[in-house]
């Protein structure tokens, strides 16, 4: 699936107050980050961080949960998918060829 026509099959399932759209949208994805590292660090404890098919199908799950709060956190901030995830690699590239990939700060 394209990643523009998710973000708008999503935004066509989001039922939440327009005007804390933002907020809203950034405490789910907080939220929905939190449940994937919850499932990741149950396999580590509980399994010895093996992981079957079942373990993995729900991680997947959740992160399509994350994938719906990151785009409609995207709708409401003005943008779409597409363009976030094209920013995103063209900076990640110039990072490479700059030999820039290691190390922290948003504007290395």
């Amino acid at each position: 699936m394209d990643v523009n026509a998710y973000q708008a099959a999503a935004k066509q399932t989001a039922v939440y107050p327009e005007e804390m759209g933002i907020l809203y949208t950034t405490l789910g994805l907080v939220g929905e980050a939190g449940e994937v590292a919850e499932k990741v660090k149950k396999v580590i404890r509980d399994h010895g961080g093996e992981m079957d098919d079942d373990m993995r199908e729900a991680i997947a799950l959740e992160l399509g949960d994350v994938l719906w709060y990151v785009a409609n956190l995207v709708h409401e901030l003005g943008y779409d998918l597409r363009y976030v995830a094209g920013a995103n690699i063209q900076k990640l590239y110039d990072r490479q060829v700059r030999d820039k990939l290691h190390g922290s700060g948003d504007t290395r």
